[in-house]
């Protein structure tokens, strides 16, 4: 194990507060005024590796994503990694370095962590767990007990790519594409967003996608969600594939991407902001806050109306 830790973790994640002959990392002071944000998250995609991405730059930026949302600077992950006896050297050392490659790209240090080894059968060849440690400034104010009636939702971009791409990852019902999952960092799309005042509140659409987001709003607000068909931006590769398959590509994992309600000026400004950043050229306004409710409704191409229900269970197992 030492061996594994030298060779493989050390070697990839080597920085300044990295040492693994400690039991603790000791890190700097957080800035002077700041609240301490702290983010918790398990990853289990299957397969290990997918276009665009892997299981481990999406453990990396599925951390940075979900302190991003919150409003906080991303600072440091502890990372946890459970690995089934016989796994391959050569590909956890590719895993690692994609780790290693998405800390660095969101200016992130891994500080420290723990390495178990399953029995076979005991686990799905690797899995990762992630502690992310950030900060967040007293100025700022998010959250769902923001959001006003008449508020508007945004989207960064395209919805359900990475549950796409995952399933045609799998080769299941002879489906093959060159679909990339959209897994990235939001850290350009929040720090952009947090520029506008009047933003309310942001969430990473993963699991359950844009509609789990939308009822999560409804549940917390007892307000409406209406959302508009023709402005959700959605790739011709996504809609063939859900319409072949049976699936909604409102309730599929995206992984990075960003959805946010603001005030209407605000939200314009933000969609023109978005679409101005690497992966925000789709960003769109898509829906809005309504008085009555709770519900979520989708107004169609056609101009019909229906309920959008909640999700009651995962279409796709080991996503993310």
């Amino acid at each position: 194990m030492r061996e594994l830790i030298e060779q493989v973790f050390r070697r990839h994640l080597h920085n300044d507060l990295f040492d693994t002959n400690t039991d603790a990392a000791i890190l700097p002071m957080l800035p002077a005024g700041s609240f301490p944000a702290l983010t918790s998250d398990g990853f289990t995609v299957d397969p290990l590796e997918f276009p665009g991405g892997d299981i481990g730059s999406l453990a990396i930026n599925g951390t940075v994503n979900d302190l991003a949302v919150s409003g906080a600077e991303p600072l440091y992950i502890a990372l946890n990694c459970f690995i089934e006896e016989g796994f391959e050297r050569e590909r956890l050392e590719r895993l690692v370095g994609s780790m290693a490659a998405a800390a660095r790209a969101s200016s992130v240090k891994i500080v420290t962590g723990d390495t178990k080894v399953l029995r076979i059968g005991e686990g799905g060849g690797l899995y990762l767990a992630t502690t992310g440690l950030g900060f967040r400034s007293p100025d700022i104010v998010l959250g769902l007990d923001q959001i006003l009636t008449g508020d508007r939702i945004i989207v960064s971009g395209s919805v359900g790519d990475h549950g796409t791409a995952i399933l045609l990852a799998r080769k299941q019902f002879g489906l093959t594409g060159t679909l990339q999952s959209d897994c990235a960092s939001v850290l350009l799309l929040t720090r952009s967003a947090l520029m506008q005042r009047g933003v309310r509140f942001m969430r990473d659409p993963t699991r359950g996608g844009l509609a789990s987001v939308a009822h999560e709003i409804v549940r917390s607000t007892a307000k409406s969600v209406r959302l508009f068909e023709h402005k959700i931006p959605l790739r011709g590769e996504v809609q063939a594939v859900c319409d072949m398959l049976g699936y909604n590509p409102l309730y599929l994992a995206c992984e990075g991407r960003v959805v946010a309600v603001a005030d209407p000026s605000s939200a314009e400004r933000l969609v023109q902001a978005w679409r101005d950043l690497p992966g925000g050229e789709d960003a769109a306004e898509i829906g809005v806050v309504g008085e009555d409710g709770p519900y979520v409704l989708l107004e169609t191409e056609l101009g019909g109306e229906r309920l959008v229900e909640e999700l009651d269970s995962d279409p796709l197992p080991r996503i993310c």
